[in-house]
């Protein structure tokens, strides 16, 4: 199992959650909800890491990787005490200053064994 490597991202990070929740509505405005599987709620983190370019290759370097095999990773998101699975299907780069880079990523929880 791949870990996503040791680089921490920049402070700001966004978690969301949707729950897979089903929804009756009766004609009288009764309404019932129902979850749904045994893993309802995955999260999703928008993370940016304002590192160095050797890093940012790092970071590109094992997000390709995991584009090729097509694997998830191992990832504890900051503020978590335990890590995760996540796939990290689009990231973007971006070059602001001479040696340092902005990666701006997208992972979404998954559930495996």
């Amino acid at each position: 199992m791949a870990v996503f490597p040791s680089i921490t991202p920049t402070y700001g990070v966004q978690k969301s959650s949707a729950p897979a929740v089903r929804k009756v509505q009766f004609g009288d405005g009764y309404e019932t909800r129902l979850t749904y599987g045994l893993n309802q709620n995955p999260k999703v983190f928008n993370l940016t890491f304002e590192v160095s370019e050797t890093d940012s290759d790092t970071i590109e370097t094992f997000l390709d990787a995991r584009a090729d095999d097509n694997a998830s990773f191992d990832f504890t998101p900051p503020g978590e005490s335990t890590s995760s699975k996540f796939v990290c299907e689009q990231w973007s780069k971006s070059i602001p200053y001479l040696n340092r880079a902005t990666i701006q990523t997208t992972f979404r929880e998954v559930f495996e064994p």
